[in-house]
């Protein structure tokens, strides 16, 4: 599906931030997958039902008393409280009020680490890098992939990575053309992973994943996979590319091209009987 016609100019990180708060921030995937229910609660939009997980994002709070704040965190707990899911409140570094993260930490939330937000146009990735001797970057789409992936993710991040083989079998199901999901394999081993999705209605794609087995960091497994990824996102006519990048993929993404506009961190709240797991 082509993204939504954009005037606005990419060149300075404003006018990124200004498309990226429009287009992605709180934005509802369209067809969504089976299960997963999105409820508006003022100005917060809340997905639930993904994979025993859920989000809450909005595009701003307006100006609420630490106490009406207060209450709005509390109501979100309480929703998914009563379903026994964890889930991600999405903060942002130009959020307000000013007290936000300091009331969801109150609120018993746990602060993960801090990522970047970067964007690049896409024609900036055309060119394509190449891929390191003796690695395969394939496109997948079954399960047993998917598991291959969810071990990939264990073996990098520790425990409690397992969800990833269902989350992405659900979402793949509901949309086909909205999700992509790549492996970078050496001698039949996944050494890497990366996922990229077009949001409904927007000029942009997003990247997901990117965690590479110890042994083949700094060798430039990622970056093929950004120039894969980046190749399909211009075969599909989305003229920007968002990445969430930890600070060890954010130099990475700036040599090629991309420019940071804001920070996000998320925040996650479980239910005392569930150990706290994400998917990204």
């Amino acid at each position: 599906m082509q993204g939504i016609e954009s005037k606005a100019v990419a060149a300075e990180p404003d006018s990124l931030l200004d498309l990226y708060n429009a287009q992605l921030r709180a934005h509802v995937p369209d067809p969504l997958p089976p299960g997963v229910t999105v409820e508006r609660d003022g100005p917060l939009v809340r997905t639930l039902g993904f994979g025993h997980f859920g989000w809450v994002e909005y595009r701003e709070l307006g100006d609420p008393s630490e106490a009406e704040l207060d209450r709005l965190i509390r109501a979100q707990i309480d929703r998914f409280a009563e379903r026994g899911e964890s889930f991600e409140w999405k903060f942002h570094s130009h959020d307000r009020p000013p007290f936000i993260e300091e009331r969801l930490a109150a609120a018993g939330f746990v602060a993960e680490d801090l990522e970047t937000v970067v964007i690049a146009e896409t024609a900036a990735l055309a060119d394509g890098g190449d891929t390191p001797a003796g690695v395969v970057l394939r496109e997948v789409h079954d399960r047993i992939d998917l598991e291959r992936i969810g071990e990939l993710e264990a073996a990098v991040w520790g425990a409690g990575e397992d969800r990833y083989p269902a989350a992405l079998e659900q979402e793949l199901a509901a949309d086909p053309a909205g999700l992509a999901i790549f492996v970078a394999e050496a001698a039949g081993v996944v050494i890497s992973a990366g996922w990229v999705r077009f949001p409904s209605g927007t000029d942009f794609a997003t990247f997901w994943g990117g965690a590479t087995l110890r042994e083949w960091r700094g060798q430039g497994v990622y970056r093929a996979l950004v120039h894969r990824r980046a190749q399909l996102v211009t075969d599909r006519r989305r003229r920007y590319i968002e990445v969430d990048a930890s600070d060890d993929s954010r130099p990475i993404l700036e040599r090629l091209g991309f420019r940071a506009v804001t920070q996000t961190r998320p925040y996650v709240w479980s239910p005392p009987s569930r150990v706290q797991n994400r998917v990204s």
